[in-house]
């Protein structure tokens, strides 16, 4: 049997991270040990090893109803159950978003949000730390029947009146279906749930894969939770069509609304192929009939036909199930998950390397400053001793002295060094405090109040202008105070640097781009929405108050991102200095104590320039772990920086919004106790 290139590439990123954890391991007690240890780094660190302990790597599935995409989601990742894991008979489709993920703390189950959950303001980031909110079932996975039984529970829907169904968002004049129920029946049918999550262990899940699998149009545009954070979130997004449909009006409003100019890594499948398999035609006819239909549907979304993948996953799911390789060639999902592995893997690369592995070798990089210096301290020291060999009591006395006065000089100035600290952490108060919650909590306020009680999209854009102006005015001033904070401390650095010689550095700046390229790229995802004649002409309340919602959880996380980032930023302003100043101090105090010795006799003397050698030896070998550690960061931000690259000369297929990286699936899933 063929192994699956997916699982093959995330093994190999499991891998990757794996090295990529121990590194930044070994450093973290390389620095708990060492004598630059510094509490606010390893505990810095220590939030960074648990989150590559966390981390995840995230793939949407979007699809209008009956493209198939739940069968190819079977096909990829479960036809190891050998039957459907997920139900997608004709007729049934999932009704309810979908996660799947592995969590080993907890036991395979399926944990379902009644759809009831939409009455209140509640977000779905918010509910999944709430264990009463859901209602929990466990999975035999020893038995099928038991599994297709509890799995089937995601299609289950339950009928109310037109009332209840506008209370919960879910009533739509637009869907033929909800109508003609309505008409004969004077109820419609919705969602018995609102969101899933089942657990199960399988390789691919183990590995921190989670899978998005999200409901049809209609409900999708319900839940804008999913639109605002998941998707845009997600590490790869599949858009879903078919052969026997074609690219219609509905695929193209979720192409064009949800993924188009949202979803950085994106894939178009064309599925159902094996409906143009023809055994009265060629094969190379069949071949360039698909190829056919794909740069047809490429043209249709204007990209390029080297991310449109045509598969049968109905074909894949069977070949897997009965180990036909030949059936599985012929269904083309190999050519999808080999380029599937490959552009998940590129954009965890790309981020981690961006993110953890940039900062850690900062860290490297200073310490190892740090540790250079001591080792120039040492080779100063091993000259002194030297020098005093043969020297009489007279010239001993002298090169004390020298040593007694440097100490004094640099005692004279810590005063000033002390002053410049207090100052710069008065301002770092007044800095936090504007990105604070209270701070937050005032703008949306302001927000909600400048829009009313209408819920309009007039209301909701004016209210985000708003928000985008106090966001602005906000940036500006946090950027202006860190200028005011690093000048403060380059004319501390440069008292040391020029009064003890200290090694040249100059304060890290404080970067806010981030911040307002995440405040703007909401702010584009709300004028997109507030634009869409649907939402401006209908005016659906209950749809703009949800989405007003999930802007403010949305705006909450940018916020404390950003807030710390000036953390950690204020941390490190003066944090090598503080080293320095350590070191020089214990080099100060330890080479007073040397000479003390050294000058008792010349036996003392040779004792102590052997110990001052050892020394130096040891501190050696550290810096060339230090050097392999930073070396291999190095190499590991690699795929960041040709990306950033990339993006600079706009070699991407077409310019997206930048989300922040705030996935909505990395706060814990609720553990919930065993039914009775």
């Amino acid at each position: 049997m063929i192994t699956s290139p997916l699982l093959t590439k995330v093994n190999e990123y499991q891998a990757w991270r794996a090295k990529l954890t121990k590194t930044i391991s070994d450093y973290r007690d390389w620095l708990a040990s060492s004598p630059q240890s510094d509490g606010v780094k390893e505990l810095r660190l220590f939030d960074i090893l648990e989150t590559l302990g966390r981390d995840q790597i995230v793939i949407a599935f979007l699809a209008e109803y009956s493209r198939g995409k739940t069968e190819t989601i079977n096909a990829l990742f479960f036809s190891d159950f050998n039957q459907r894991l997920l139900p997608s008979e004709a007729g049934r489709t999932s009704v309810c978003s979908t996660e799947l993920l592995w969590d080993a703390s907890d036991e395979p189950s399926i944990q379902l949000l009644p759809i009831a959950s939409r009455k209140s303001e509640d977000t779905l980031t918010y509910l999944k730390t709430i264990p009463n909110a859901w209602q929990k079932f466990r999975l035999n996975i020893h038995s099928a029947e038991e599994m297709k039984f509890a799995l089937n529970k995601l299609i289950e829907e339950t009928e109310v009146t037109q009332s209840e169904a506008d209370e919960l968002g879910l009533w739509n004049p637009n869907d033929a279906n909800m109508m003609d129920e309505f008409k004969r029946t004077g109820r419609v049918k919705i969602p018995a749930w609102r969101h899933a999550i089942i657990n199960y262990h399988h390789p691919l899940l183990k590995n921190g894969l989670v899978i998005i699998d999200t409901p049809g149009l209609n409900t999708l545009g319900a839940e804008p939770e999913l639109t605002l954070n998941i998707i845009p979130s997600a590490h790869a997004v599949v858009f879903l069509t078919a052969t026997d449909t074609g690219i219609n009006k509905t695929d193209l409003n979720i192409w064009n609304e949800y993924i188009k100019g949202r979803a950085k890594y994106k894939f178009v499948l064309l599925n159902k192929i094996d409906i143009m398999w023809d055994e009265q035609k060629s094969k190379q006819d069949v071949i360039n009939e698909i190829d056919r239909q794909v740069n047809i549907t490429a043209h249709q979304l204007n990209v390029s036909p080297e991310i449109v993948f045509p598969i049968s996953s109905q074909k894949a799911l069977i070949a897997r199930i009965r180990k036909n390789s030949e059936l599985l060639e012929q269904s083309r999902v190999l050519e999808l998950e080999t380029a599937l592995g490959n552009q998940i893997i590129q954009a965890k690369h790309e981020i981690l390397g961006r993110t953890i592995a940039a900062e850690c070798s900062e860290m490297i990089k200073g310490s190892r400053k740090i540790l250079q210096q001591r080792l120039l301290s040492l080779r100063n020291q091993v000259a002194e001793l030297k020098e005093l060999r043969g020297k009489n009591l007279d010239e001993s006395q002298h090169i004390l002295a020298k040593v007694v006065t440097e100490r004094k000089r640099y005692e004279a100035s810590i005063p000033t060094f002390n002053l410049a600290n207090e100052k710069i952490s008065n301002h770092g108060k007044k800095l936090l405090k504007h990105l604070s919650v209270a701070y937050l909590d005032n703008s949306i306020a302001e927000s909600r109040k400048a829009m009313g009680d209408s819920w309009t999209t007039v209301g909701l854009n004016q209210g985000m202008r708003n928000l985008m102006k106090q966001a602005t005015e906000l940036a500006d001033y946090v950027a202006k105070e860190s200028k005011t904070i690093k000048k403060l401390a380059d004319n501390i650095y440069n008292v040391f640097q020029s009064k003890h010689g200290f090694e040249i550095f100059e304060s890290p700046e404080l970067d806010m781009s981030s911040f307002l390229n995440n405040m703007r790229a909401l702010e584009k995802i709300t004028d997109d929405f507030c634009k869409d004649p649907i939402n401006v002409l209908t005016e659906k309340h209950f749809l703009i108050r949800k989405f007003f919602l999930g802007l403010g959880a949305q705006k909450q996380k940018i916020f404390e991102q950003a807030r710390k980032e000036c953390e950690h930023w204020l941390m490190d302003v003066l944090g090598t200095l503080k080293i320095q100043l350590t070191e020089h101090k214990a080099t100060l105090v330890d080479r007073t104590k040397n000479l003390m010795k050294a000058k008792s006799s010349a036996e003392s003397l040779d004792s102590q320039l052997a110990v001052v050698e050892r020394e130096y030896a040891l501190l050696s070998k550290e810096a060339q772990a230090l050097d392999g550690m930073l070396l291999y960061l190095i190499l590991a931000t690699k795929p960041a920086v040709q990306a950033k690259l990339a993006d600079k000369n706009n070699f991407g297929l077409d310019k997206t919004l930048q989300m922040p990286d705030l996935p909505f699936l990395n706060i814990p899933t609720v553990s919930l106790p065993p039914p009775p």
